[in-house]
């Protein structure tokens, strides 16, 4: 019998969370097969066998989330199959899912979701859904909480359920996804009960001035419930990952910022030129694709920025792959353009545009999230004019790129024009990068996008 362990998916993956088994126990499974569908800290991801034979037995449910090298099932051959053992996968066949479960904002890394299945019959389906049997509601936690798994919370959450009630079929009468699956596909589910509607608001008249103050309508209000109702919501695998990384990059990168404004004019005219010049259907470089060409063109001229700070020392890379920060749904994600300074700027629009779509539907893999040298983060299209990034250690920067926009300036000769300003910010790692070598780095950037025409070169 050989033991299937929670496989390291990612290099910084530390444990993972079983989201869906696509094989039952008693299911022969080839190398190469489709076993299980994992949430790492990156993405979501299916897990192909790498043996062969019968799976015995299912030592992990769907929605435990166990660290890498855990065993979470066993393979070997029909005879060693254990009753009852399949904990977390359903009886019968298995599909496998054509997209991971919802994981995110962010992205964020998103989550596909399993194909529904075919409908019934045209008789069965005239007959209403039979009522589910009551059982025992699942128990709640010291805090009050009801015990389900993250995906079954989420799933609830997004639903309108309210988990109180619902029996659970997991361990210890924890709530598991199949459950709250069963309740929406009833149609009984309890749902979670509206809070009441606020009274309406009565006009009142002001006091005469020498009426002493009456109590305000906080005077009554208890600490414990002057917030109202408190909803907690469970973070996703990638969720927990950026929180912990962006707090110790906080903590132990000594950040300082160099601010700049750009007169992008010239780059906004080669642009209209470029769309001229575009065929039918051909995508044109935006302004975020010239900036990450820029960055790139620099950081070969200035190697440090292109290095990371490891265990007292300075790590300098060869290959100049700039990172892009996308907004996945309620999480950041940041693909990879690998070997920037040697692609031109078509290119570069067609990768990013590719990598965006593909961290927004949930199909990023964590290859393309890794690997990253530098990093490029544009809010300009939401009207910000200037922010200050957090480092994604241990590179040695981060670009913050604010809105593109007319404003006028006082010319050489005096004269006041309208020119296409951008605001940019350089967040530099005081470890690798001091002031004056961060303002040579920003120095270039500002020279290649205020004379676009060297990044075509």
């Amino acid at each position: 019998m050989v033991d299937i362990v929670m496989p390291r998916l990612s290099d910084s993956m530390e444990e993972g969370t079983v989201l869906r088994w696509l094989k039952g126990v008693g299911d022969e499974v080839a190398v190469g097969e489709e076993l299980v569908e994992i949430e790492t800290d990156k993405a979501n991801m299916v897990y192909e066998s790498d043996t062969a034979g019968v799976l015995t037995e299912i030592l992990a449910q769907e929605g435990d989330t166990l660290p890498v090298g855990e065993t979470i099932a066993q393979v070997g051959d029909a005879s060693e199959v254990v009753e009852g053992g399949a904990a977390g996968g359903a009886a019968g066949g298995h599909a496998p899912s054509t997209r991971s479960e919802g994981a995110d904002g962010g992205n964020g890394a998103t989550s596909p979701v399993t194909a529904p299945a075919a409908a019934s019959s045209a008789p069965a389906a005239t007959q209403p859904p039979p009522s589910p049997q009551p059982g025992p509601s699942a128990p709640a936690g010291g805090d009050g909480r009801v015990k389900a798994s993250p995906i079954a919370r989420r799933m609830a959450t997004d639903r309108g359920l309210d988990l109180h009630g619902l029996s659970g079929s997991g361990p210890g009468g924890r709530i598991v996804k199949a459950d709250v699956e069963r309740a929406l596909a009833s149609g009984t589910a309890p749902a979670g009960a509206a809070p009441p509607a606020a009274p309406a608001a009565t006009p009142s008249a002001l006091p005469p001035p020498a009426a002493p103050a009456g109590p305000t309508p906080g005077v009554s209000e208890k600490p414990e419930t002057a917030k109202g109702q408190v909803e907690v919501v469970e973070l996703t695998r990638l969720q927990q990952t950026v929180a912990r990384r962006m707090a110790e990059s906080k903590a132990t990168a000594p950040h300082f910022y160099l601010q700049a404004e750009l007169d992008m004019t010239s780059a906004v005219e080669g642009r209209k030129r470029l769309k001229v010049m575009a065929k039918e259907g051909e995508a044109v470089p935006t302004f975020n694709d010239m900036v990450i060409k820029a960055c790139a063109l620099a950081l070969r001229e200035h190697p440090r920025a292109n290095g990371a700070y490891r265990d007292g020392r300075i790590e300098l890379y060869s290959r100049i792959n700039v990172g892009v920060a996308v907004a996945a749904q309620d999480a950041l994600v940041v693909p990879t353009v690998f070997d920037a300074d040697l692609k031109g700027l078509r290119q570069i629009g067609t990768e990013t545009r590719a990598l965006a779509a593909r961290v927004r539907d949930g199909s990023i893999t964590p290859p393309e999230l890794s690997g990253g040298t530098f990093t490029v983060s544009n809010l300009g299209m939401y009207g910000i004019s200037n922010f200050h990034a957090v480092i994604n250690t241990p590179q040695a920067g981060i670009l913050a790129v604010g809105e593109l926009k007319a404003k006028p300036v006082v010319t050489e000769s005096g004269e006041i024009e309208a020119r296409q300003m951008m605001g940019v910010t350089l967040a530099c790692d005081h470890r690798i990068l001091y002031g004056a070598d961060g303002a040579i780095f920003l120095s270039r950037v500002r020279e290649l996008l205020e004379e676009p025409i060297g990044l075509a070169l």
